[in-house]
Parts: structure tokens; C-alpha cells; sequence
């Protein structure tokens, strides 16, 4: 089954895909059987989520594999870090808190964009309640519950050169992070 996508009758296929740049010759990417039969990655890359608990693995993974086409392993650890706390609070806090309205496949979208000096990580969701910073001692530490996205935000706030969020129509968010390239380039 798919969803549509964007505008008009184009149709989200049902896997993660890429959408390559023009750009010379790259190093393989890491093999990873998920990822397998994918085209080469360019400088902007989406993945569609279903919004189940396996998505925070599927982001890293789809993170890694496309940071090492684009030759940036060393961007990897920060970025799949951001990224895992960036799903994480929207399948268990946007999902959870905002019932689904339709019945997308993908309610959940990821989406990296090389930058010259930086990459951008956005993730989009379907509720519209903009991401908090919980205070430390009224969040408690509820591990099972949403109480930890503030003391995520605060990573996501010291591994990024800037993160900030918007509302998306026509309901629903984005919440994205800048990374420095290594080396500035």
C-alpha cells in the first residue's frame, strides 16, 4: 500500500528513498540489507516512518547509511544521536498524544539536506504541540513516558550548531538540527 505524497497522484513508495544530486564519483555505502537496491545518495535524502517503536533504529540506520555515502562517517555519532531523539519523541509523545486523523502510511517523515558547511536533520509529525524542555525536577524520571524529551532537547541543543521547530500545514510539525560538517566543508 502506498500514500500519496506531495502533490497530485505522485505516490510514496513504500520504503526510504533518496533523492540524488548530480555529483561525481562516491564511495560505496556501508551493505545494509534494509537498504539494499536504493540509489546512490546526493546531497538530500527521506524516509518515510510508520510511527511504530522500531523507528528510532530505522532512523539510525537510514542516518548512517546516507552520511557514509555522502562521506561524512564523522558526522555519524552526533547526527544518529539527534536524530534517534528526534523520532523517539515523535512516535512516543506526537503520536501518542495526537490520534492519528488519516490513515497514512507514513505518518512520521525524515529528512536530511547537505549544506555547504552543515547538515540538516528535520523531522515531521502529525501533532502540532511544539517540543519542550521539561524542568529537571518536575519531569521526574519517568523512563516509560515522555518526560525525558526535555533533557533530550538539551543534546540535541549541545551536539547542534542551532535546532528550532515550525508549524507544517496543513496540521502537524517540523523540529530540525544543524550539524557542522567536520572541518567546515
Amino acid at each position: 500500500m502506498t500514500s500519496t505524497a506531495g502533490h497530485g497522484s505522485r505516490r510514496a513508495a513504500p520504503r526510504c528513498g533518496p533523492k540524488p544530486l548530480p555529483e561525481g564519483p562516491r564511495a560505496a555505502p556501508p551493505q545494509d540489507p534494509v537498504l539494499e537496491g536504493l540509489p546512490p545518495l546526493g546531497g538530500f535524502a527521506a524516509c518515510g516512518l510508520d510511527g511504530s517503536l522500531r523507528n528510532p533504529r530505522q532512523a539510525r540506520r537510514f542516518v548512517a547509511h546516507t552520511l557514509h555515502s555522502w562521506q561524512l562517517p564523522l558526522l555519524v555519532a552526533d547526527m544518529t544521536v539527534v536524530v534517534d531523539e528526534l523520532v523517539t519523541s515523535a512516535v512516543r509523545c506526537a503520536l501518542l498524544a495526537e490520534p492519528q486523523q488519516s490513515s497514512a502510511d507514513y505518518p512520521l517523515w525524515l529528512g536530511l539536506v547537505r549544506h555547504p558547511g552543515h547538515v540538516v536533520c528535520s523531522v515531521a509529525d502529525p501533532s502540532p504541540e511544539p517540543p519542550g524542555q521539561r524542568d529537571t525536577h518536575s519531569a521526574g524520571l519517568d523512563f516509560d513516558g515522555c518526560d525525558l524529551d526535555g533533557f533530550g532537547l538539551e543534546l540535541i541543543s549541545a551536539l547542534s550548531e542551532s535546532w528550532s521547530w515550525s508549524l507544517t500545514e496543513p496540521r502537524g510539525k517540523t523540529v530540525w538540527a544543524s550539524l557542522a560538517l567536520p572541518g567546515g566543508g
